[in-house]
């Protein structure tokens, strides 16, 4: 291999485990916007991210399955205890700005990034809508992780449009697909 294709190659991660965590939940309900509550998204989606995960032969470890509150500081001991994983939370978003609309991706380190890219790329070729891009963030469950981390925003509930898109369990399968794809693109294989 050379050139160009080895460099794509080297900038894979390594990993046979992701570490899925579905926002929110229990007293901490998220955005609700336009009729839909975010927890509510957020564990559908990642169920089914879990399911594509476990049928391309990746394990999976969640950090709730039931809509349970779960400290975030407990998210992010929950995934460092696990060896050769990726770390993905997966959330919705809102905004007084109705207009805003679209997914975004957020990471904090370098091999976040090259995550993020990854999945960002995937959700821009495979979901109406489409992406707002990657952002470097703070947030305490990118920080806190010790693997490659992001955070999806899957879309802005604000949005009405968006909104009854993601009402749709066809269009959150499309999201789960997206990031799916996104994660094996990102991979290199053991």
């Amino acid at each position: 291999m050379g050139g160009a294709a080895a460099v794509v190659a080297e900038e894979r991660l390594r990993f046979s485990t992701v570490v899925i965590d579905a926002g929110h939940g229990g007293k901490d309900g998220g955005s609700v916007w336009n009729g839909l509550v975010e927890k509510k998204l957020c564990l559908d989606v990642a169920k089914r991210v879990e399911m594509a995960l476990k049928s391309n032969g990746l394990k999976t470890v969640m950090t709730r399955r039931t809509d349970t509150f779960v400290e975030l500081e407990r998210r992010a001991r929950i995934a460092n205890r696990v060896p050769s994983s990726v770390f993905v939370s997966i959330h919705f978003n809102g905004s007084r700005k109705t207009i805003i609309s679209g997914g975004e991706v957020y990471h904090r380190s370098p091999r976040g990034k090259w995550l993020a890219t990854a999945i960002s790329r995937s959700i821009k070729s495979r979901v109406a809508g489409g992406t707002r891009g990657i952002f470097y963030s703070n947030y305490k469950v990118l920080r806190e992780t010790e693997m490659p981390a992001v955070l999806v925003e899957c879309g802005y509930l604000s949005n009405k449009r968006e909104a009854l898109r993601c009402a749709d369990p066809a269009h959150r399968q499309k999201l789960a697909d997206a990031i799916v794809g996104g994660l094996l693109a990102a991979r290199r294989k053991e």
